[in-house]
C-alpha cells in the first residue's frame, strides 16, 4: 500500500469491512511477529493489518525518514489507504513509540491505543536522564549503533544471529528454551538479512540518540508533550529486563485514561512469548 510517499508491505486478516486494527512491530521484529494476533483478531471480525515499518523487509527502504515525525506520518497515511477514517493502533517497541507519536500528532486517525513494553517517549527520556545507571545495557547498544558500518555488519554476522540474541536477552524466563524459539529466531534473522534492512533498522536508534541535542529533537518533544485523548492500554511483561514498571506507569502523565496490564512470566516481547494471553487482553479491551 502507498502511504506518505512510500510503499508499505502489509499482512491482513479478517473482513475488509471490519474495524481496522494496526499492529506495529518493534526491533528486531517485522510484521510476522504479530502472526498470532493477526489470526485471532481477524477471526473476531476485525480487519487486522500488520505492516512492515519503513525500512523493513517488504516495505520501501529509502535513505532517510527514520524519525518519529515521519514514521507516524507513514502510519497516519496508511489509515485512509485502507479506506478508513480511524483505526485502533497496537504497537510494540519502536512500533509503540510510533503509536504514541501518532496519537499525539495525528489524533483524528486513532480510535484506541495499545502499546506493548513501550513507555511514552517523554517518560522514557525522563527516566534515562534521571537514573542513567538503570539503562546500562540499552544505552551501550544505542551507543554502539551510532558507529558507521560496524553495527550493520554485526547484525548480519553469522546469518543474522544477532536477532536471536536480542530476543533472548529481552525475553522472560523460559521462552528461549521452548521448541518454537529456534524457528522464531530464524525468521527474525532472515528479516534482518533482507537487503538494507539492517541499516534502516539502526537508523531509528541513530535518530533517537542524535536528535536529543538538536532543534528537531526539541521541537519533537514539544509537539508530543500533550495528553492522548483516547483510552490507552499498556501491556508489560512481568520480567521485562529493559523497561521498569515505574517508567511504564509514568506514561500516565500523557494519557489520562491509562490502564496497565502485566503479563506474567514474560519479558519485552509478551505478544510473542504469551500470544494467547495478550490476544485475550486485546480482544477484551478493543
Amino acid at each position: 500500500m502507498s502511504a506518505n510517499g512510500i510503499r508499505l508491505h502489509v499482512a491482513e486478516c479478517g473482513p475488509a469491512t471490519g474495524e481496522p486494527v494496526l499492529l506495529l512491530h518493534g526491533f528486531p521484529e517485522f510484521w510476522w511477529s504479530w502472526r498470532h494476533q493477526l489470526a485471532a483478531l481477524g477471526a473476531a471480525g476485525y480487519r487486522a493489518v500488520a505492516p512492515d515499518l519503513r525500512g523493513y523487509c517488504g516495505s520501501d527502504r529509502p535513505p532517510r525518514g527514520y524519525d518519529l515525525w515521519t514514521l507516524a506520518g507513514d502510519v497516519a497515511g496508511l489509515v485512509p489507504a485502507l479506506g478508513a477514517r480511524r483505526a485502533a493502533v497496537v504497537g510494540a517497541g519502536w512500533g509503540g513509540a510510533v503509536a504514541w507519536t501518532l496519537a499525539a500528532l495525528h489524533p483524528r486517525v486513532v480510535s484506541r491505543l495499545a502499546v506493548v513494553a513501550t513507555p511514552h517517549p517523554l517518560a522514557l527520556r525522563r527516566a534515562v536522564r534521571r537514573r542513567p545507571w538503570r539503562w546500562v545495557r540499552p544505552l551501550r547498544d544505542v551507543a554502539f549503533f551510532q558507529l558507521p558500518r560496524l553495527p550493520e555488519r554485526s547484525l548480519r554476522r553469522d546469518g543474522g544471529a544477532a536477532a536471536g540474541a536480542f530476543l533472548t536477552a529481552g525475553a522472560g524466563s523460559g521462552w528461549s528454551a521452548t521448541p518454537e524459539f529456534a524457528g522464531v529466531a530464524a525468521h527474525h534473522a532472515a528479516a534482518l538479512l533482507t537487503p538494507r534492512t539492517s541499516h534502516c533498522a539502526l537508523e531509528y536508534f541513530r535518530w533517537a540518540a542524535r536528535s536529543q541535542g538538536r532543534p528537531d529533537g526539541v521541537r519533537f518533544a514539544e509537539a508530543i508533550d500533550r495528553p492522548v485523548d483516547v483510552p490507552v492500554l499498556h501491556l508489560r511483561g512481568a520480567e521485562d529486563p529493559w523497561v521498569p514498571e515505574d517508567v511504564v506507569r509514568d506514561s500516565a502523565r500523557w494519557a489520562p485514561d491509562h490502564e496497565v496490564v502485566t503479563i506474567p512470566a514474560t519479558g519485552h516481547f509478551p505478544h510473542q512469548e504469551a500470544p494467547r494471553h495478550v490476544t485475550e487482553v486485546l480482544l477484551r479491551r478493543l
